[in-house]
């Protein structure tokens, strides 16, 4: 089961987090939105634990070894493309053999000062990965066989004891020798709780909420106004472990029943394949960054760095989206075919291509 409506909400919060990292200085969106966009992060881990569930939530066991092949055909070859687009540009400085094997097995965020190397969104990608071989256990042993109840329980008990032991950790309440705290704020286990309550949202749509489609749009934007001005007043606990939970599980369970004309809009291919490319998007945009440098824009564009700004972020992502798009069709999607058919007979190769 596919929810069209959710996938476009992929672009929204990627191009969020990419005018966080290189737009708030235009005037565009120099404001308290944007400057705190990073929080986009925290919705794509509880949207892949909810689609996870709606994905195999139905499946009475998971076959680990062959989801997890189908998992990485999704994430690591783009995610190795964008590092190697990395090493190929004049960021390739203070990199060594051992950051680069740890970057391309995945590790970066269990080592200490790894995190931001080579391609500093690639951390990220990191923790996806853990949560992805954690998910069949939890599919396996709990949802499959405890009540929808129980399940609710020990995950939000979870969700608050994270939250309490990540602020703990941010603020050095906690304190661990040689991991400071700006290495735990990239350790993939404390933001489990973020991706687990993705999980128990899609077990309540499953097992409750499926059936009751409607016009929803007045509780979406009510959401949306939560989520502005919990950015615009934030408390003193840092949301990006999942506090926003509160925001984004509703929004997403009611973008996944709604049925109105806006949300109904968002469904058409065109907004779907946005949020197809929204991976290429969050992944690349570092490399673009750094091939398409300062440097390079006013060598070959006669662009000033302080005064065309504005421009050359635009011109950036422009290269960007088109970058998104051709690694889509080209690379990203031959290559996720190709590794998922590896060693599968002819008919479930058709399959898969469908």
């Amino acid at each position: 089961m596919k929810i069209q409506q959710l996938t476009f909400t992929r672009f929204i919060a990627a191009i969020s987090i990419v005018i966080f990292h290189y737009g708030t200085k235009t005037f565009l969106f120099d404001n308290f939105i944007f400057k705190q966009a990073s929080v986009g992060v925290s919705y794509f881990f509880m949207l892949s634990g909810f689609v996870m569930i709606i994905s195999y939530g139905n499946l009475e066991k998971i076959d680990f070894f062959q989801y997890l092949k189908n998992r990485l055909a999704r994430i690591y070859p783009l995610y190795a493309l964008a590092a190697f687009l990395v090493l190929a540009s004049d960021r390739f400085i203070n990199i060594n053999f051992s950051n680069v094997l740890i970057h391309f097995s995945m590790l970066q965020t269990w080592i200490p000062g790894q995190a931001p190397k080579i391609n500093p969104p690639g951390w990220s990608l990191s923790a996806e990965l853990f949560f992805y071989v954690t998910f069949p256990f939890f599919a396996n042993r709990f949802y499959s066989k405890l009540k929808l109840k129980t399940n609710a329980i020990w995950i939000i008990l979870f969700w608050i004891v994270s939250l309490i032991i990540f602020n703990c950790f941010i603020y050095s309440i906690i304190t661990i020798k040689n991991f400071p705290p700006n290495a735990i704020a990239y350790h993939p286990v404390l933001y489990l709780n973020t991706f687990l309550m993705g999980n128990l949202a899609g077990l309540f749509y499953i097992h409750k909420l499926k059936n009751l489609h409607g016009n929803y749009l007045i509780p979406i934007l009510i959401c949306l106004l939560f989520l502005v001005l919990a950015l615009r007043f934030p408390t003193v606990l840092d949301f990006h472990n999942g506090l926003f939970a509160v925001v984004f599980i509703p929004l997403i369970i009611f973008i996944s029943l709604s049925t109105d004309k806006l949300t109904t809009f968002f469904s058409k291919k065109e907004f779907v394949f946005l949020g197809e490319i929204s991976f290429g998007i969050y992944i690349l945009q570092f490399p673009v960054w750094a091939i398409f440098s300062d440097f390079r824009l006013s060598k070959f564009l006669g662009t000033d760095r302080e005064e065309d700004y504005t421009l050359t972020f635009f011109i950036r992502l422009a290269i960007l989206i088109i970058l998104s798009v051709l690694s889509y069709l080209y690379f990203e999607k031959p290559m996720r075919n190709l590794i998922k058919n590896y060693g599968q007979p002819k008919l479930e190769q058709e399959k898969n291509k469908a």
